[in-house]
């Protein structure tokens, strides 16, 4: 077995700590700054670490009091888990079965670059189109119509991720199993979709992250509490002519936190997904 130079490891290790600090330190500035009183926040030169935790912004938001702050920022965090969550298993549905038809058609393949095209395209160039269908349907400042226009968003992506997969998958597995009598959705349900599953999470977790973190297209069709999603409602709280950085900074630890449960609960199948593909035998 090759034998790796100490000095060797140490720089490796050493690389690893850089990248975890560069990484973990807005984060935890981030939090630091949650519970941290205005005055320290204000103070020159800056404190760094407060002298007395302030836990009570983070009570503030989560109350469910009327008219109150923590009213509108809970009910943006339940606009954004619905819209994220229909967005995401509407992305998947359409995604699957279009990754694996452009997978084992490739002459059909330019018809996914064509889509992905459109990525190319600033979001502003379609919000004018955008705004009239919704505002045609009758689906302004609502979450399934914000919803529809992440779909246009997420779709492309999660198909583009999806045909990955499946191209990973041999083809003469699926032939065996058409073979011995299986057919096309017994293929699919018995061999098909479980060896895909890992990118399947892999897609639904950054279709997840992209809804959850989508700033423009919420601004723009969304007005009230109704529809508003927690970026929106996040840069309400910076609106004011006096911005509390602490409460700012206490959204938006609350705000990470679901994606980020969902990425250590997905972290196996998401390193998976990622890996797909990258060894053939």
């Amino acid at each position: 077995m090759e034998r790796k130079s100490p000095l060797f490891t140490a720089f490796i290790y050493a690389c690893a700590i850089l990248l975890a600090a560069v990484i973990l330190a807005p984060l935890v500035w981030l939090f630091v700054m949650s519970i941290s009183p205005a005055a320290d926040l204000a103070a020159k030169p800056l404190r760094w670490w407060p002298r007395s935790a302030d836990f009570s912004r983070y009570a503030q938001l989560l109350s469910t009091a009327e008219n109150s702050a923590g009213a509108a920022f809970t009910a943006s965090l339940r606009n954004s888990i619905e819209v994220a969550g229909m967005a995401t298993l509407a992305a998947i549905l359409l995604a699957v079965p279009a990754g694996w038809a452009v997978s084992r058609t490739p002459a059909v393949g330019w018809s996914l670059s064509m889509v992905i095209a459109t990525y190319m395209l600033p979001p502003v160039a379609l919000s004018v189109p955008l705004y009239m269908g919704l505002s045609y349907l009758g689906l302004l400042n609502n979450v399934f119509g914000l919803a529809l226009i992440y779909l246009t968003i997420l779709a492309p992506f999660t198909t583009w991720l999806m045909k990955s997969g499946f191209d990973a998958i041999p083809r003469e597995i699926e032939a065996a199993a058409m073979i011995d009598g299986a057919g096309l959705l017994q293929t699919w349900r018995i061999l098909t979709l479980p060896l895909a599953a890992p990118v399947v999470a892999t897609s639904a977790l950054f279709a997840v992250l992209l809804a959850w973190d989508e700033f423009f297209y919420a601004l723009l069709f969304t007005s009230d509490q109704r529809a508003k999603t927690l970026t929106v409602a996040i840069a309400d709280l910076a609106g004011g002519r006096v911005s509390d950085y602490g409460l700012i900074a206490t959204a938006g630890v609350l705000a990470a936190l679901p994606p980020v449960l969902i990425g250590l609960v997905m972290q196996r199948a998401l390193i998976s997904g990622l890996t797909s593909g990258g060894v053939k035998g």
